[in-house]
C-alpha cells in the first residue's frame, strides 16, 4: 500500500453521503454532524439516534434504496451497509465520480481511514494503521489519553489567545518565535496546570 497523506480537513458545509443507518454507520453519522458538514444519509432501515438526527434536523435522511445520483455533488462517501456487492457498487461508482469513499471496515474499498482519536478541546491526536489493526490504534489512543489529559484543552485555548498577542506585538520576528516555542513546553504546561490549581484553591 502507498503511504497515506495525514491531514484534518474542514468539513463545514461540504457535501457528504452515507449509506447506512445501523450500528455501524450510527457512530460514522455522528462525527459528520461534529464537523458542520451537509449530510444526507441513505438506508433502508435507521437507528432510533440517527432517526432523532433526521428530526433535529442535522441531518437529510431518506429510508430507500441507494442509487448512483446520490453521489452527485458529494466530497466524500461512507458506507456502512451489510452487502458486500452493494458496498463494492458504491465504491466503484465512487471512484469513477471522483468521490472520495470509505466502506466500513473493508480496507480495499477505502480511499481514507477513520483515526483512533485523541480529543482535548482542539488539541486532535489521531492515530491510524491504515486498517491493518484498529485495536492496537484503538490502544494507543488510549495510552495518549492517560499522557494528555483534560487540562490539555483549556491551555492550548490559552495558548491560542497569547500566541494571537505575541503575533500582533512589535517584537522582533525572532523573539516572537522563541516566546512561542517556550509556551509550548512541558514545563509551560506543568507551570499553567499549578497555577489554576492555585486558583481554583482560592475560591
Amino acid at each position: 500500500m502507498t503511504s497515506l497523506f495525514p491531514m484534518f480537513v474542514k468539513l463545514a458545509g461540504k457535501q457528504c453521503l452515507v449509506v447506512g443507518a445501523g450500528n455501524v454507520g450510527t457512530p460514522k453519522i455522528g462525527g459528520l454532524i461534529d464537523t458542520g458538514a451537509s449530510i444526507q444519509v441513505v438506508a433502508m432501515a435507521a437507528s432510533g439516534q440517527v432517526r432523532e438526527w433526521a428530526e433535529a434536523g442535522k441531518i437529510a435522511m431518506e429510508l430507500r434504496a441507494f442509487t448512483e445520483s446520490d453521489l452527485d455533488g458529494k466530497l466524500l462517501a461512507v458506507v456502512a451497509t451489510a452487502s458486500r456487492s452493494l458496498n463494492e457498487l458504491i465504491y466503484r461508482e465512487a471512484q469513477r465520480r471522483g468521490v472520495l469513499c470509505n466502506v466500513v471496515d473493508v480496507p480495499e474499498y477505502c480511499d481514507f481511514f477513520y483515526p483512533a482519536v485523541v480529543r482535548r478541546g482542539d488539541l486532535q491526536i489521531a492515530i491510524s494503521t491504515a486498517g491493518q489493526s484498529p485495536s492496537l490504534a484503538q490502544r494507543i489512543r488510549r495510552q495518549l489519553e492517560e499522557q494528555f489529559g483534560a487540562a490539555y484543552a483549556d491551555w492550548v485555548e490559552r495558548l491560542g489567545e497569547t500566541r494571537r498577542l505575541i503575533l500582533a506585538s512589535d517584537l522582533e520576528q525572532e523573539t516572537k518565535w522563541k516566546l512561542l516555542h517556550s509556551l509550548a513546553s512541558r514545563e509551560a504546561f506543568e507551570a499553567a496546570l499549578e497555577e489554576t490549581r492555585e486558583l481554583s484553591g482560592k475560591r
